[in-house]
């Protein structure tokens, strides 16, 4: 098979994004562990969690949402529950299933640490586009993960995070990037910068 390599458009754009998605998630991180003592991750259980009905979710629905695998959750939840922030309880519907309830301490965690987040959040991505950049970054947030996801019907629809029976890297704490090989023809040479996945 030919390898289609990236037009110097394309990387210049691939190695674009990388640095601000890196930077980006570093911000946030690093304003959490500093206003909270928790990661991105951590906070985004919370957050998915004072969204829902009753402030409780399937733990297979809270991992679709969050598009981690599982046990990845699993380990979050768990952390989460031993800090008092969240509880575990057995589901009515579905005996295959445990819900992941958000408790009063964990809620009142998120209302005080939400601020600083959002405006985190506001002064490292909003503040930096323009009304129609905003549209477009969800636009094209959007189409890529729809891409990834798929559906039910399609062959590569059950190859995402939430469906698979295990992952050898889920259960470390904090978002990692391995670092493949980058994939421009700058790169069939011997250069070594690599490229998140």
């Amino acid at each position: 098979m030919t390898t289609r390599w990236l037009t110097p458009e394309e990387q210049r754009a691939w190695r674009a994004y990388i640095a601000a998605s890196q930077l980006l998630e570093d911000a946030i991180d690093r304003q959490l562990q500093q206003e909270a003592g928790m990661p991105h991750l951590f906070y985004s259980v919370l957050a998915n969690l004072s969204d829902a009905p009753d402030r409780r979710l399937r733990m297979t629905d809270l991992a679709e949402t969050l598009k981690i695998t599982r046990s990845r959750l699993t380990y979050a939840v768990t952390r989460l529950e031993r800090d008092g922030m969240v509880r575990r309880e057995n589901c009515r519907w579905d005996k295959r299933s445990s819900l992941a309830v958000l408790t009063d301490a964990g809620m009142a965690v998120l209302e005080r640490t939400a601020p600083g987040h959002v405006e985190t959040v506001r002064a490292t991505l909003f503040d930096r586009l323009t009304p129609e950049q905003v549209g477009q970054l969800e636009e094209i947030c959007t189409g890529i993960t729809r891409g990834l996801q798929g559906d039910d019907t399609e062959a590569g629809a059950g190859d995402v995070p939430w469906r698979r029976r295990s992952s050898c890297s889920s259960s470390r704490p904090a978002d990692s990037s391995s670092q493949p090989a980058d994939s421009s023809s700058e790169s069939a040479d011997s250069s070594t910068e690599s490229a998140d996945s």
